[in-house]
């Protein structure tokens, strides 16, 4: 599967997972929400999930297993935020997992479908 970013073809697996993960950009994220996961606009909400997946990575080299990553969430932007609901609010075809990662252009991780 491929989609068009500013010009640039960028390469997406079938479900929609970046391929080369040194690809990623806003603007892709942007379009993999839109595209693949029908997420009409990201929103301040939608970036500070994004982002701290992101730097989790950053961090560890791998995705945040789902339990840790609220634990992260609760503690930089409050408990409201801290729960699963709270992230499939956002990112309601897949949550953390399926969804968020996908956006922020991380691997797929294990026994992800």
């Amino acid at each position: 599967m491929e989609i068009e970013v500013e010009g640039k073809m960028v390469q997406l697996s079938e479900a929609g997972w970046l391929e080369d993960l040194s690809e990623w950009t806003p603007a892709i994220a942007e379009k993999i929400a839109k595209d693949v996961e029908m997420i009409d606009e990201l929103t301040k909400e939608h970036w500070e999930i994004i982002d701290l997946t992101r730097e989790a990575f950053s961090e560890n080299n791998q995705v945040s297993e789902p339990r840790k990553f609220l634990k992260l969430m609760k503690n930089k932007f409050g408990r409201q935020c801290g729960t699963n609901k709270y992230i499939f609010k956002y990112f309601p075809r897949g949550g953390l997992i399926k969804s968020a990662n996908k956006v922020a252009g991380l691997p797929r991780p294990k026994g992800c479908s």
